[in-house]
């Protein structure tokens, strides 16, 4: 299958790509290479003859046309989007351009080829909206998103990204294209962009840094591994229906407090800190996000009866794999955090 990969130089896309050039498709990434897409999370499959790159911005018409009328693709897997809730906050026109306008773009060209296609491949085109399980809004003690949940977003890149979710089934009830659209728990995992909680708590403390932790820390995510999610969307552009949504979770939720706990943990065994304290040590408690959700949680039950598909990487045994990562990898991570700015707070009123 020929699989057009937005977003494929991000955390998530980049994750896929290798998924799906081990299945046995062939891949073109469509990727702006803004702050957060890393070119060096490619590199190594710049010699597979089934993967390709442009460099492009899904808002822009002509040059999304372009790679669409070079490529031919059989499907479409959207992933390119600004995703930071901290940076949506400073500055949320830019989410609503790429993860609105830039979806309303894709979707219109997806349909312009899709029109043009005709009997068994027409029948097998697809168009995947990777998306997010902060649409929901937040969950009380109790209860799990699923499929059938509320949209109820909080964050200027919750409300883009449920606007997305809305314009990707507007154009599958209206003009008929055959979408799916998929909800996903928190990623953790390699080469995740350091403004994220996980590899910030890492790089921070190789630093030797304060460990910031909002408000009391009690906020609960359900973390699942970036390889389980890969194997997921996968599994959904191949066998998924058209018109459906699958919530996609790992079945591990930990309160931020906990994780940053399990993660000094790791690190106190792989990379001591030099004074020979424990990196707990320097856990810092600091004041919360504005509009901080208290609760995500995923019911991936539907995924899993529908495709088979569970998540393989257990909690613990995914963080040590992040971790010993991130320590092997400098060459990865270090140009992104030069400076004291590279790990520093966003996301202030």
């Amino acid at each position: 299958m020929r699989i057009l990969l937005t977003g494929g130089a991000g955390f998530i896309g980049s994750a896929l790509t290798r998924e799906l050039l081990t299945r046995g498709h062939e891949v073109r990434v469509l990727d702006l290479l803004t702050y957060a897409g890393v070119a060096a999370s490619l590199t190594e499959l710049e010699a597979d003859p089934a993967y390709s790159f442009v460099r492009a911005d899904i808002a822009d018409p002509l040059a999304v046309a372009a790679v669409f009328a070079d490529f031919h693709p059989e499907a479409v897997a959207h992933l390119a989007a600004e995703t930071h809730v901290d940076r949506s906050i400073d500055g949320p026109a830019v989410f609503v351009r790429t993860n609105v306008v830039g979806t309303q773009v894709l979707l219109d060209q997806a349909l312009a080829t899709w029109r043009g296609l005709s009997g068994d491949a027409a029948e097998a085109f697809r168009f995947l909206h990777v998306s997010t399980d902060e649409v929901f809004g937040s969950l009380g003690d109790e209860g799990r998103f699923s499929e059938a949940s509320p949209y109820d977003p909080r964050s200027p890149y919750a409300a883009s990204k449920a606007a997305s979710d809305h314009l990707v089934r507007a154009w599958g009830h209206t003009f008929g294209l055959p979408v799916m659209i998929s909800n996903c728990s928190n990623n953790y995992g390699a080469r995740q962009f350091p403004e994220k909680l996980i590899p910030t708590m890492i790089l921070r403390a190789l630093r030797g840094d304060s460990l910031p932790v909002y408000g009391d820390g009690g906020n609960v995510r359900d973390w699942l591994f970036v390889e389980d999610h890969a194997r997921a969307l996968a599994d959904i552009l191949e066998r998924g229906a058209p018109g459906r949504t699958y919530a996609v979770g790992g079945d591990a939720e930990r309160t931020n407090l906990q994780l940053v706990h399990a993660l000094c943990g790791v690190l106190d065994r792989l990379r001591p800190a030099s004074d020979g304290g424990s990196h707990v040590e320097r856990i810092q408690m600091v004041e919360d996000r504005p509009g901080h959700d208290r609760r995500y949680a995923i019911d991936a039950a539907l995924i899993r009866a529908e495709l088979g598909w569970t998540p393989q990487v257990d909690f613990d045994q995914g963080l040590e794999r992040t971790v010993r990562w991130y320590l092997d990898n400098e060459a990865w991570w270090g140009p992104l955090v030069v400076d004291s700015q590279g790990l520093a707070r966003l996301g202030r009123l």
